[in-house]
């Protein structure tokens, strides 16, 4: 390259923002970008599958140790842990914890229609086996609000009560065989959590940890909002002591709660009263709670202080007996046995499973990755992944069902000074010893304060409600992912609410790139930059240039609307700009004319139309409707006294800087605008090409017949490429002028005309007619 070329000057002037640069080298096309800058060719980028396979076998003996400490990362940091600094902190974190424990798995335990004490069970086992498997130093794994309704509405769905129902033969009753059902309940509940366990375990080992972006915040505020709704409807039962039908499938939480409302004039006022007092109690003390939470060490344990309280009273005046409420019975003690789930309902509940596995991955994924930044270390999604899939196929085996981390658990965990998974063993421990030798003493808990303790739990989930607002303002597309959500959750259930949020956000980015911003560029004096003309008063347009630009990528689904936006922005419908010129070719040639099918009569119908004059001083428009091979001077419309408005392009650049990938439609479209707009005599240019889009374009065969030097680097090496080369007033052979009849004549105005022609044609060979016979 030639000193003069290679000159490069970068001197630091003042300016309003204390310094800026100036930089002078060649123009770059991309054939002279790879000369400068030796670009590897594909095939040389990627190394051959031998050398590959042996380099893995070779790698292999000394990675082993990484990969064995990478699936088990408590090899990395147990080693290293210091009892002195960390020992104390996880074992107050842990008490605390586990005293939440207590009350939410019991309550919990509802929401999934199974026994208090399962809710136990599942509080205990998977936070010992996330322990040795999990990344996270802070989340805390057991039940949690979503999952466990969702696990209800499995258990619900194949045991409903009607499948246990017997007649008491003493008086002709009809009861539900309780132990029967919650006996199958819980194993439906177990088969579906080792499933879901399985489905994560496999999604983490093929590196599917990604899966957990498809759902967005907006969408999980949503569906979370929505499964709190489910939540408060299903605890209502237990808060005014009544016996709704269950139902389910779509719409069932409207059935449910219409049938609620119809029996709300049978409302058990004792069990009403407690479940008042309870709420009452659980808010204000939770309250307090936050207003004085820098002051306290710890939180006060409100919610194990009321289910105890609330047993104390039950127990001594025998609410069951005399005031027959329902309270929690029989809670066996110690531990059950591991059982082989029962695999023949698998078949019944994978959709159920699969959504369980994406909804507890991304809530988990979320808090700890929410954790890890703000302590400063890494949490690994596919490992998480794994260790949550875990947890929950082992606690399947010992008659768990499906967790995740609890979001109130773990922000008592992580601000009670909580370090490491210690802190969940110190937990699993004091839920261990409830099981053990406590469980027994909760048999008289009313199960009205326990739903008491779920309803005041979803406070958050309340919150929630008010991104309506804050969306409307800030990404309407995004309120109607949350509402979409909210609304498919409700009707459809869980699970097939979960898949039609997932499919309708989908859509919504499927069409925000079918739909993207087409602009014309225009260039900023005294700079390098070229921005939107529509947008920007101080841009200037480049004379016979223009700059287009499409916010998104180009590919299958919008490449047709990619080139309609061209021709619109450009003014040049280049359809009827080739059939005319070949028309003129045709007859400058002498040949025969074309065929008037070829310009028919639809096309005549769009109200832009391009017409080529032979002079400047001539220039003629022809009306709708009108043939312009057969029309006379009367039939057509001067555009001297309509104002002439005349494109001068010679050149049109398109900025493809915001495409990443290009596909084969996109290819054929792009080869399409080069040949066709070549044979108006505009040239087309690429600017802004990615490498991996040029080696898209190589692969596709797009250089075949297009030389690389129509790609330049940057918009302005283009722009600076076509004033050169066709200079900034030179207009193409062929002058369009473009008359837009929307701008000079009403649709109906030419109707009227053409009527009106029609009408004295008529009147004419009337008339002509009459003469004749008269004469």
């Amino acid at each position: 390259m030639k000193d003069s070329e290679a000159k490069t000057c970068a001197g630091m002037v003042r300016g309003r923002k204390g310094g800026g640069y100036r930089v002078e080298r060649e123009i770059l096309d991309e054939e002279r970008l790879e000369e400068l800058s030796q670009r590897l060719d594909i095939s040389q980028t990627r190394a051959p599958l031998a050398y590959r396979l042996k380099n893995s076998l070779r790698c292999s003996v000394s990675s082993l140790k990484r990969r064995v400490v990478g699936c088990l990362p408590v090899l990395y940091w147990l080693p290293r842990y210091s009892i002195w600094d960390y020992g104390m902190p996880d074992l107050v974190s842990g008490i605390s914890v586990g005293i939440m424990h207590l009350p939410q798995g019991m309550a919990y335990s509802l929401l999934a229609s199974l026994p208090p004490v399962f809710g136990l069970y599942t509080s205990f086992y998977p936070a010992l086996v996330y322990f040795f498997f999990g990344s996270s130093r802070h989340i805390s794994i057991g039940t949690f609000t979503v999952l466990s309704i969702m696990v209800g509405s499995v258990v619900e769905r194949l045991a409903p009560d009607a499948n246990f129902l017997i007649v008491n033969g003493t008086n002709a009753t009809v009861e539900v065989k309780v132990t029967e059902r919650d006996l199958y309940r819980v194993q439906v509940a177990a088969a579906t959590t080792v499933l879901a366990g399985l489905i994560q375990v496999i999604l983490g080992l093929v590196q599917f940890g990604f899966v957990g972006t498809y759902l967005s915040e907006p969408l999980v505020r949503g569906y979370t909002s929505s499964a709190a709704a489910h939540a408060v409807v299903a605890q209502l039962k237990y808060i005014f002591g009544v016996s709704p039908t269950r139902f389910s499938g779509p719409l069932s939480l409207v059935y449910t709660l219409v049938d609620v409302c119809m029996l709300l004039p049978s409302t058990h006022l004792p069990t009403l009263l407690i479940s008042s007092v309870s709420i009452t109690v659980l808010i204000v003390a939770k309250e307090l709670n936050n207003r004085f939470r820098k002051k306290l060490p710890v939180p006060i344990p409100v919610e194990l202080i009321v289910i105890v309280v609330g047993t104390l009273i039950s127990y001594y005046t025998h609410l069951n007996k005399n005031y027959e409420i329902s309270v929690v019975g029989e809670i066996p003690s110690g531990l059950q046995p591991p059982t082989v789930p029962q695999t023949s309902v698998f078949s019944e509940v994978v959709v159920d499973a699969f959504a369980l596995a994406i909804v507890g991955y991304a809530i988990s994924i979320s808090l700890g990755k929410t954790f890890a930044l703000k302590h400063g270390y890494k949490v690994d999604s596919n490992q998480e992944l794994v260790a949550l899939g875990l947890s929950n196929a082992v606690g399947g085996f010992f008659q768990c069902y499906s967790v995740c981390a609890s979001m109130s658990r773990s922000l008592v965990q992580e601000t009670t000074g909580g370090k490491t998974q210690m802190a969940g063993v110190a937990s699993a421990v004091i839920v261990l010893v409830t099981v053990l030798k406590l469980g027994p003493l909760f048999q008289d808990l009313p199960k009205a304060v326990l739903a008491a303790v779920v309803f005041v739990n979803l406070k958050g989930m309340f919150k929630q409600y008010s991104d309506i607002l804050t969306l409307w303002r800030t990404s309407k597309i995004d309120l109607l992912v949350w509402l979409v959500t909210w609304v498919s959750t409700v009707l459809f259930n869980l699970d097939m609410g979960l898949g039609a949020s997932i499919g309708f956000a989908l859509l919504t980015v499927i069409f925000r790139t079918q739909r993207p911003r087409y602009s014309v560029l225009g260039h900023l004096p005294g700079t390098e930059l070229y921005l939107d003309m529509e947008t920007h008063t101080q841009v200037r347009e480049v004379p016979g240039i223009t700059i287009f630009r499409s916010s998104a990528t180009i590919y299958f689904a919008n490449a047709e609307l990619y080139l309609e936006a061209l021709k619109q922005k450009s003014g040049l419908d280049i359809t009827k700009m080739i059939t005319y010129k070949r028309r003129q070719e045709a007859k400058e040639s002498g040949a025969d004319s074309l065929h008037e099918e070829e310009l028919s009569w639809k096309e005549r119908e769009n109200s832009t139309v391009f017409v080529m004059p032979e002079t400047p001083h001539n220039s003629w428009v022809y009306l709708k409707g009108i043939d312009p091979e057969t029309s006379t001077l009367g039939s057509m419309v001067s555009l001297g006294s309509l104002g002439k408005w005349t494109w001068d392009i010679h050149s049109i650049i398109l900025d493809i800087s915001p495409a990443n990938f290009i596909d084969t439609v996109a290819i054929k479209t792009l080869r399409n605008i080069f040949h066709d707009f070549g044979e108006i005599d505009v040239d087309i240019y690429i600017a802004g090409c990615q490498t991996p889009v040029v080696e898209q374009l190589e692969q596709g065969g797009f250089f075949t017949d297009i030389s690389k030097e129509r790609l330049f680097t940057t918009v302005h090496d283009a722009v600076l490429y076509c004033l050169n080369h066709r200079g900034a007033g030179t207009s193409s052979r062929y002058e369009t002028t473009v008359v837009r009849f929307k701008d000079y004549y009403k649709h109906e105005t030419l109707k009227c005309l053409n009527a009106l022609a029609a009408l004295l044609y008529l009147i004419h060979s009337y008339q002509r007619i009459w003469h004749m016979t008269l004469c």
